[in-house]
């Protein structure tokens, strides 16, 4: 069954004794990493200087036009001089091959170095590397813990696969009621295939798991 977002999940019969959701999620990936460039610059690192946000800005419109090498030619400096949003962006690029060949060891790289200062964009994508198995043994534990660290920046997209996985029992046991959370957190922020996987899963749950769920996602 096809849904909005690019994102395909199969849904058992309501009367079905196993109404478990199926969320393909490396496209749902596809949806959510295909922000991690065109998200950041808006609000750079506040130890980033205004020249250094300038040049960041002039990358983007390189690589918005589809001019992938002059973006990175302009990014490079930045990301060794420590801005985050251009490693994220150097570690997008390497991790899709845009502009240099695709190299998941350097991607890993740039990623982790942006992730570390917080940059919830890089987290997601070390995020998505761990959960493919991108250059890096499969880990959803270490996956679930970048995911984390975005969601709880308030991103919606972070949210929303930390329901998924949390509904699918990857990296942790699967868990409704923690599933449900999240989803209602990302729902809060507008996100529509959260909203619609949190009326899924609840068809599954008691009153009371409900109840619970919706007071955690009302405490965080």
């Amino acid at each position: 069954m096809e849904y909005s977002g690019g994102m395909k999940r199969k849904v058992m019969d309501s009367t079905s004794p196993m109404k478990k959701l199926t969320l393909t999620i490396c496209l749902i990936l596809a949806v959510l990493l295909g922000s991690l460039v065109t998200g950041c610059g808006s609000d750079l690192d506040s130890g980033t200087d205004f020249d250094s946000g300038a040049d960041f800005d002039k990358g983007l419109v390189f690589y918005k036009s589809g001019d992938y090498a002059t973006a990175l030619g302009e990014w490079r400096p930045l990301a060794e001089q420590g801005n985050a949003d251009a490693q994220n962006s150097l570690g997008w690029m390497y991790h899709k091959g845009q502009g240099v060949p695709k190299d998941y060891k350097t991607a890993l790289k740039w990623y982790t170095l942006a992730a570390k200062q917080g940059d919830a964009y890089a987290q997601i994508g070390l995020g998505g590397m761990y959960e493919n198995g991108d250059g890096v043994p499969q880990d959803y534990k270490t996956a679930l813990k970048w995911y984390t660290l975005a969601a709880e920046q308030g991103h919606a997209h972070a949210q929303l696969v930390l329901g998924i996985m949390y509904d699918h029992g990857q990296g942790v046991p699967q868990d409704n009621v923690y599933a449900h959370m999240w989803w209602q957190i990302a729902a809060s922020s507008g996100d529509k295939n959260a909203s619609t996987n949190r009326d899924i899963v609840a068809k599954q749950m008691t009153a009371t798991q409900i109840e619970k769920a919706e007071k955690l996602a009302s405490e965080c």
